[in-house]
């Protein structure tokens, strides 16, 4: 069995990350920000617009949080087998400009499903000098061919598709070279990049990583259930259903629960974010 089994339960603290004003203007544009209209999103697309105070995308947590310090590979299989699952954040505040951070992370089980396996990697994410916890995730990572090992299947929410209308729906066109905008923030996983690797986990080409999409949903929830204000973005959380490739349009269909809004991100109709629940903030 290729999976490191024994990670179950243990924690490790370190890693983290150091970023830049220019970091999350980078990771901004990442997920398109300002690419429909360079003047909409300047808060966060710029640092020295006049009366306009820099800010930071909330879904900018997945990057601040590092590798997970000393943690060892979850196995020894091959990065081809490996698959975003899902991914949940939550914010405790907005995340300023720039910053450090310290991460303690550990994996919160290894989901058997059948033939394959899921890894659940959570984190804390602290400022590195005043230890406050600025955010918290959940990993979900899919690894094939790794499962029928007897461990437990694991269970979702409950969660339903709403038999309304959405209350929104805000689209989204990626760019042809979306992935290479934003592999540039950190996530220089190959599968995004390289057409050889995409070709031997099943793609005629490199696909758009799942948290480019996540970022691209994160800012329709921003700017329709926050009033695109930071401070008030709580949690999120969704599962990838199936693949975008860059260029494609996103379309994120939102409805508006009260206490929390449900999401369903879709390229031409097929589901490709899914499950999708988000709280804002209250305290």
């Amino acid at each position: 069995m290729a999976l490191n089994l024994d990670l179950v339960g243990k924690e490790w603290e370190g890693g983290g990350r150091r970023w830049t004003s220019a970091d999350a203007i980078l990771y901004a544009l990442g997920v398109g920000a300002g690419a429909e209209d360079p003047l909409t999103e300047l808060p966060f697309t710029t640092e020295n617009s006049h009366d306009v105070a820099q800010q930071v995308l909330p879904t900018f947590a997945v990057m601040i949080g590092g590798t997970g310090g000393s943690m060892p590979p979850l196995g020894d299989f091959h990065l081809a087998q490996v698959l975003h699952a899902e991914q949940s954040i939550t914010l405790h505040g907005a995340l300023p400009p720039e910053g450090s951070t310290v991460t303690r992370s550990r994996v919160a089980a290894f989901y058997d499903k059948g033939p394959n396996a899921i890894a659940v990697l959570e984190s804390t994410v602290m400022d590195a000098d005043s230890g406050k916890v600025l955010a918290e995730s959940s990993t979900g990572t899919f690894i094939r061919g790794e499962g029928g090992f007897g461990g437990e299947r694991g269970s979702a929410a409950p969660w339903e598709r709403p038999e309304r209308e959405p209350d929104h729906v805000v689209t989204y066109r990626t760019r042809p070279d979306q992935a290479l905008l934003y592999r540039l923030s950190g996530d220089r996983n190959p599968l995004h990049s390289d057409p050889w690797l995409a070709g031997k986990a099943g793609f005629d080409r490199p696909i758009l990583h799942g948290l480019c999409t996540f970022g691209f949903t994160g800012r329709a929830l921003l700017h329709t259930a926050c009033g695109s204000d930071p401070e008030l973005f709580g949690t999120m959380s969704a599962r990838f259903a199936s693949p975008v490739f860059p260029g494609q349009e996103l379309a994120v269909a939102l409805w508006d629960d009260g206490e929390t809004w449900r999401f369903q991100t879709t390229v031409a109709g097929r589901v490709v974010l899914d499950r999708g629940t988000f709280s804002r903030r209250t305290g």
